[in-house]
């Protein structure tokens, strides 16, 4: 998806979030354009309170450097639920070799700056300065997570995301190695797992996260699980760190 492509779609009939002054107040997320899809709301900032109420309704932002704030909530969604995690013949074998080590939220900072480095066919990213800085906020204030993978000491990968209740919201991994963002992937399932999550919210599709068992979601079963498991709770005691498999 281009900058232009964003820019052209956001005219004048799009719900400008600039113009309430309560951070919750967005539109329905039936109201998202088709064309592009899921383009919603513009305008706002990335406040924590703005960003927990937009997750919880099905929204995130995406946009890029010089543009407003882009809101979005495609149809359909793009979900992993933890059960249908697929662990490739080839993963299995690097998971058995134990070359990686896993911690969670030793490095948040690190991995969010990893994942805003452009990708090799790429010219620019989406996770600008100011989402930076939000994330890193929500991180201290203990709703966004991050899952590193090691190796003799080095960060080669990793993922963050926002937690709110029982669902993941998965925002951007890396890997610096192969398969080290996927080994991190895999212990995340297992620790959410754990946590009796319901599910793992991958936003947009792409063949990469296919492969991991993602599928797509119809956005109203998507926003059903929303309004039964994202309901705010007392903070998570993640695992400080986790040998591999």
């Amino acid at each position: 998806m281009t900058s232009t492509n964003k820019e052209q779609s956001a005219d004048n009939h799009l719900y400008w979030v600039a113009d309430n002054v309560i951070a919750n107040d967005f539109p329905d997320v039936n109201s998202a354009l088709r064309d592009p899809d899921g383009l919603l709301a513009i305008g706002g900032d990335l406040s924590s309170e703005r960003l927990l109420s937009a997750y919880q309704r099905g929204i995130f932002p995406w946009y890029s450097e010089g543009q407003p704030i882009l809101w979005w909530s495609p149809d359909p969604r793009c979900v992993l639920e933890p059960a249908n995690l697929k662990i490739s013949r080839s993963l299995s074998k690097t998971l058995r070799k134990g070359h990686f080590h896993v911690s969670f939220n030793q490095a948040f900072e690190k991995v969010i700056h990893e994942c805003s480095e452009p990708r090799e066919a790429d010219t620019g990213t989406w996770i600008t300065t100011d989402m930076t800085q939000a994330y890193i906020s929500l991180h201290h204030q203990g709703h966004a997570v991050s899952v590193e993978c090691w190796h003799n000491s080095e960060l080669v990968g990793g993922l963050y995301g926002i937690v709110i209740g029982k669902i993941f919201f998965g925002e951007s991994m890396f890997s610096r190695m192969t398969d080290a963002s996927k080994v991190a992937l895999v212990h995340l399932v297992q620790t959410i797992q754990e946590l009796d999550f319901r599910l793992i919210d991958c936003q947009v599709y792409s063949k990469h996260l296919h492969s991991l068992g993602a599928a797509p979601m119809q956005r109203k079963l998507f926003t059903s699980f929303l309004d039964n498991y994202c309901i705010p709770s007392n903070p998570i005691s993640w695992p400080v760190e986790q040998a591999s498999l």
